[in-house]
């Protein structure tokens, strides 16, 4: 552990090599609470005071926080202890969904549907596009620990589960709990926001099991599109997801329209 000669911030000695120590051991924390890393130049300007006392709110869970490294304090210690680095490294919000969101992965590929479902799909969707429609579809398959992280955000950030009871998931180090609720539902928004969630997800989607497809169908006028047997079906506005006739050939093939849920198509659907 580096030495620590004097004190360094609020009403501190503020040495320069002690300046820069501390510095660099909040730079660690900091990052991983999603503020901005500090520059090690050895002045305890704001922001340094400030990412001590954001250190001693968030990962000390201090009510009052000083602003202040002593020698052998314990936010000297905490500072230096990997076991509370690691912990804050794991706390919910922005820093840790971007840190973390490539281990997550959604599909928006129709292959990556279950196999029976995404032969149902691709010959509807080559129905609407050889009657020059278009198709964009934004979501296929739903990563199960993705769908887990999207659901508790959102409840957490409602104030609709208390973070200390929100279950565990295998395969997902993330802590939920920051002290206090009004901090952990900050944490749980900034994901919320990040997803752009507007429902409560599902813990059981169709997206889960391959079943689900999220798309954008569209077109100019009238089409005329073949369903499942062959027979010529005229389209005309709208085309969103409240015209009964898409619904309809839609179905022909085995893809049915959640109507409640504009871009949603599944195997059933729900």
């Amino acid at each position: 552990m580096t030495v620590l000669t004097a004190s360094v911030g609020a009403g501190g000695v503020n040495r320069e090599v002690d300046v820069r120590a501390v510095q660099a051991l909040l730079t660690r924390h900091v990052a991983a609470l999603g503020a901005t890393p500090l520059a090690e130049n050895g002045l305890a300007d704001e922001g340094t005071l400030a990412a001590i006392r954001l250190f001693q709110s968030r990962v000390m869970r201090l009510t009052a926080p000083d602003g202040r490294v002593n020698p052998g304090g314990r936010t000297w210690l905490a500072l230096n202890d990997t076991a509370v680095g690691a912990a804050s490294s794991q706390l919910s919000g922005a820093a840790w969904w971007h840190a973390n969101q490539a281990a997550f992965p959604n599909s928006a590929e129709v292959s990556g549907l279950e196999p029976a479902f995404a032969v149902r799909v691709t010959a509807f969707l080559g129905a609407l596009r050889t009657a020059g429609a278009s198709v964009e579809v934004s979501a296929t398959r739903r990563n199960k620990i993705r769908a887990y992280l999207m659901h508790y955000s959102w409840r957490v950030a409602k104030g609709d589960v208390r973070p200390a009871e929100v279950p565990g998931e295998p395969g997902c180090s993330i802590v939920w709990n920051h002290g206090d609720d009004a901090r952990s539902r900050r944490g749980s928004r900034e994901m919320v926001d990040l997803f752009g969630i507007v429902f409560q997800p599902s813990l059981t989607s169709r997206h889960i099991l391959g079943l689900a497809i999220d798309m954008t169908i569209d077109w100019a006028g009238t089409i005329r599109v073949l369903n499942a047997a062959g027979n010529a079906v005229s389209l005309s506005s709208p085309s969103d997801g409240t015209n009964t006739a898409l619904h309809s050939v839609g179905a022909s093939y085995g893809v049915f329209k959640l109507v409640s849920d504009p871009p949603h198509w599944s195997d059933n659907g729900h």
